[in-house]
């Protein structure tokens, strides 16, 4: 995001004032203009009107770096790691928890199914 970091530092403009501009934390504008956080097009229009340019003149397109979580879990979706560290590096002790819990609510959803017949058919 050199253009909206460049333009923005020119133009005498602070993280703040700009994070103003698309309702946002400076914490937030700060990982949006350092690319760890999406801008949105919505936001990218906020902040050329801002910076009195247009949207062509900032925007830069993220650069998509995928993240392939290796594991032998499965769950419902066996690309679930994959997705889920599409944009932001998740430890794999994250995700494998997440996994077993989800393995274990569908377990749930089962026996409540089971459980729903049984009470349908008397």
């Amino acid at each position: 995001m050199e253009k909206l970091k460049s333009l923005r530092k020119q133009r005498g403009y602070t993280q703040e004032y700009m994070s103003k501009v698309i309702s946002t934390d400076v914490s937030n504008y700060s990982r949006k203009e350092n690319d760890e956080v999406r801008i949105y097009d919505d936001e990218w229009e906020k902040l050329a009107k801002a910076l009195d340019v247009p949207v062509e003149e900032i925007k830069e397109e993220r650069k998509t770096a995928i993240v392939h979580n290796n594991h032998d879990n499965t769950t419902f979706n066996d690309n679930a790691g994959s997705y889920f560290n599409h944009f932001h590096s998740i430890p794999n002790s994250i995700i494998e928890n997440l996994q077993s819990y989800i393995k274990i609510l569908e377990e749930q959803v089962e026996a409540l199914k089971e459980e729903n017949k049984k009470l349908k058919s008397k």
